[in-house]
């Protein structure tokens, strides 16, 4: 079997892994959750990580054909419309993101949303397979994290997305809307029956305690060593247990708001208004009567 050539784009201001994946024998590429930069404070965006990788593509001949998601990601805007404008490349996701627009269309308001998944080029089922170039992809679903999350199989190698980080820093939260940690840790022991020597790409590292670089490799093997969230011997009523106890004091990611709302429409945000302007939309919730 043909293995892949993988290359890793790390933005830091996010903690983001994407990924160009490619056919040695086609030179038929792929890139995985492609980051769109973003600057909150000022609502500045901007293309230079996506531009990063379209460069390495070119000078190494690759020809882009897919972008795909992982999951709707709530701490990165997703640089999926700018690299199929670019390439031709077509957009795909898990099918279940209908699921996740439908639990978030009422939350923005955004009654113009469709949630069919119209947005995206393709909607990937659990275990359906395709091709980049002739290097095959199996889809699998693995929620928790979010309803629609999935991993890409490709030989040796899976793309997991957020659903488990490097073995010294854990595993997902699992208390978005529509989140489940019973949920996940099904997934992850689904992703942890692959052979031991299966080579895992993840979407985010933090650098543990203790460790000063950053890593986003690990293996199948070494999750079920050493993983400090999900290593063998951890059932799933404890995993459970340790995963809500932990989510219910962790922070919201900073990007949250503007990151799901175009997530899930593709990356694609709502059309600009007549100055020139495109805006985003942040939900305000009073929680006492000062609101008159």
């Amino acid at each position: 079997m043909s293995q892949p050539v993988i290359e890793a784009f790390f933005d830091e201001p996010t903690n983001t892994i994407s990924y160009l994946v490619g056919d040695p024998a086609t030179h038929i590429a792929a890139v995985i959750d492609p980051v769109l930069d973003f600057d909150l404070a000022s609502g500045e965006a901007d293309t230079r990580s996506a531009e990063r990788i379209l460069a390495f593509a070119k000078d190494k001949g690759w020809e882009i054909a897919m972008v795909l998601e992982t999951h709707a990601h709530a701490d990165h805007l997703s640089a999926a419309p700018f690299i199929k404008a670019q390439t031709g490349a077509s957009i795909g996701i898990g099918a279940h993101i209908r699921d996740v627009q439908k639990i978030f269309r009422p939350v923005f308001a955004m009654d113009d949303l469709a949630v069919d998944g119209s947005d995206f080029d393709r909607l990937f089922e659990d275990g359906e397979r395709f091709r980049i170039g002739e290097l095959e992809v199996e889809v699998m679903h693995v929620p928790g994290h979010t309803p629609a999350d999935v991993a890409y199989l490709v030989a040796d190698a899976a793309f997991v997305g957020d659903t488990l980080f490097m073995p010294d820093y854990g595993t997902a939260r699992a208390d978005f809307p529509g989140g489940d940690a019973r949920t996940l840790y099904r997934s992850i022991r689904r992703l942890l029956e692959l052979p031991d020597e299966t080579r895992l790409f993840l979407c985010h590292d933090y650098k543990a305690p203790g460790r000063d670089e950053y890593r986003w490799e690990t293996t199948v093997g070494e999750q079920k060593r050493s993983s400090i969230h999900i290593h063998e011997g951890m059932s799933e009523d404890d995993f459970v247990a340790m995963r809500e106890e932990r989510d219910a004091g962790l922070s919201v990611p900073k990007l949250l708001l503007p990151s799901i709302q175009v997530n899930i429409r593709a990356g694609r945000f709502e059309e600009a208004e007549a100055n020139g302007v495109t805006y985003l939309r942040i939900p305000v919730k009073w929680n006492s009567d000062n609101s008159a």
